[in-house]
């Protein structure tokens, strides 16, 4: 069964529309962890519109389970992961007029590059992975930057309006998990996942992790978050 992820970077924006201090993110990711929540994804964009550097390092002293630093590919970013020393950073574009991340990173336009920042986050310890689209030369390039895993941007399956027209991004995705695992790849996924169509997700191959945030703190918001981290807990376990 994959793990979970969970993304708590929008308790951090609901926060940031007051300019006040709540809710707390770190509280946040208290409550998921005891929820069952495998591991805390935060995103420090480059522009601060939600997770802050001081969320950061207070995430660092209180997350218990696996913290997941998602980062443009910036020096500036790159010296504060280095500084904190998540135990994963995952690599995803970034664009400041976006409202989420839109798609993967394009690793053969910045191979070289993105080669360079693995081995600089590789050489502290931090396992690394790139969040890319489906796709054969996508994933093939990822491999040579010696990368430790990949996350399968899910978005294209999420947006289906219909299980029908799920059919052809899911299939994707499945060659994608699998050509990545033979490459030797850690294989994660995330973008759009919700309790509706998380399932089929969860029933690919070699996939190791999901990363939900949007959907989760939505629930959160009606029912409070360990039952909303409990429920897709249990939908994970069921599929």
């Amino acid at each position: 069964m994959a793990t979970l992820g969970v993304n708590i970077d929008h308790v951090a924006t609901v926060r940031q529309a007051r300019g006040g201090s709540e809710p707390d993110p770190v509280a946040a990711a208290v409550l998921a962890e005891l929820a069952g929540a495998d591991g805390i994804t935060v995103h420090l964009r480059e522009d601060r519109r939600h997770i802050q550097d001081r969320d950061l390092r207070l995430l660092r002293q209180a997350v218990q389970t696996r913290l997941n630093l998602e980062m443009a590919c910036s020096e500036e970013i790159l010296a504060i992961a280095l500084e904190v020393k998540p135990e994963q950073v995952t690599l995803v574009p970034e664009r400041r007029q976006e409202v989420t991340t839109e798609g993967g990173l394009n690793v053969p336009n910045e191979e070289a590059r993105v080669t360079g920042i693995v081995a600089r986050l590789r050489s502290s310890g931090i396992c690394v992975s790139l969040f890319v689209d489906p796709g054969d030369e996508m994933i093939r390039a990822c491999a040579r930057t010696g990368t430790d895993a990949i996350e399968l941007h899910t978005g294209l399956y999420a947006r289906a309006k219909s299980e029908r027209s799920g059919d052809a991004p899911l299939q994707a995705l499945e060659r994608g998990a699998r050509l990545a695992h033979e490459l030797g790849l850690g294989v994660n996924a995330g973008h759009g996942l919700n309790y509706w169509n998380v399932q089929p997700v969860c029933r690919l191959p070699h996939v190791e992790e999901l990363n939900i945030g949007h959907s989760i703190i939505s629930r959160a918001v009606l029912v409070g978050m360990e039952r909303a981290v409990q429920e897709m807990k249990a939908l994970m376990r069921e599929a």
